[in-house]
């Protein structure tokens, strides 16, 4: 019997991270998810190991000590981790830079680009020693484009877009495949944690809009998971319809 791929995914307690969970179970593959809410972490293992074989992982991926640890604590078949879903990740207020709140870009920057970080360090080796492995870090329109008041929320994402270039590059003797996936608006919990929990302003952002759908980004991530071996999707930008640019949205009532 052939053995399941397993698939360690960051960020899974909702949002994209989530469905991508719910999508790999139902595909065939074994599942390390992870992520900062434990009570949450604990509902998606419980309804997902009814279909696969389910490890959670509670840690921050901001907290180094906590990243190594869990990864150093995989033992038996967890060890062979296939791919890769970089997808923790978080924009924390809405400014200028002269009013910015210096706690909202530590958080950032700490998420969006040094928990990556961790999370590369901990994880490539594995895939080294294997010669072979999936890396897809979730990124966003923001790695493309910049916007006014997002200023270091776009930083975080042009790094990570820089780093995903670059470890392509590295890893490209251990036959390792390096996907970003750059969504425009989806509709999650990025707008509440965004306005620090105003769910009033969070609702304001996909008001009149037609977002893409957790489910929508899960399938992308499948899509480019199961290409033939001799291929990969180096980038995907994948938009809503309704939406040209960060900015240019077309609304339900056909309002720009």
């Amino acid at each position: 019997m052939t053995s399941k791929k397993i698939a360690l995914i960051t960020g899974a307690t909702s949002g994209i991270g989530e469905a991508t969970a719910k999508l790999l179970a139902q595909h065939g593959y074994d599942l390390i998810i992870t992520g900062r809410r434990k009570e949450r972490l604990d509902e998606v293992k419980k309804e997902l190991s009814s279909i696969t074989d389910v490890l959670s992982l509670h840690f921050d991926v901001r907290n180094k000590e906590d990243v190594f640890s869990a990864v150093q604590s995989l033992n038996g078949k967890w060890k062979n981790v296939d791919v890769l879903i970089n997808n923790a990740g978080l924009a924390v207020g809405l400014g200028p830079v002269h009013e910015g709140v210096i706690d909202d870009w530590d958080r950032m920057i700490d998420t969006n680009i040094k928990g990556v970080l961790y999370m590369l360090k901990a994880v490539i080796p594995l895939m080294i020693a294997r010669n072979s492995g999936h890396i897809i870090n979730i990124s966003s329109i923001a790695a493309k484009e910049v916007y006014q008041n997002g200023n270091v929320y776009c930083g975080t994402k042009h790094a990570l877009d820089s780093i995903t270039g670059s470890i392509r590059m590295e890893l490209l003797p251990y036959h390792i495949k390096v996907t970003s996936i750059n969504p425009g608006m989806v509709e999650t919990e990025f707008s509440l944690v965004r306005f620090k929990g105003d769910e009033e302003r969070a609702n304001n952002v996909y008001k009149n809009a037609e977002p893409l759908t957790p489910e929508d980004v899960a399938d992308v991530i499948l899509y480019s998971l199961n290409c033939p071996a001799h291929m990969n999707l180096h980038e995907v930008l994948v938009m809503p319809s309704a939406q040209a640019s960060v900015r240019m949205l077309r609304k339900k009532d056909g309002t720009i």
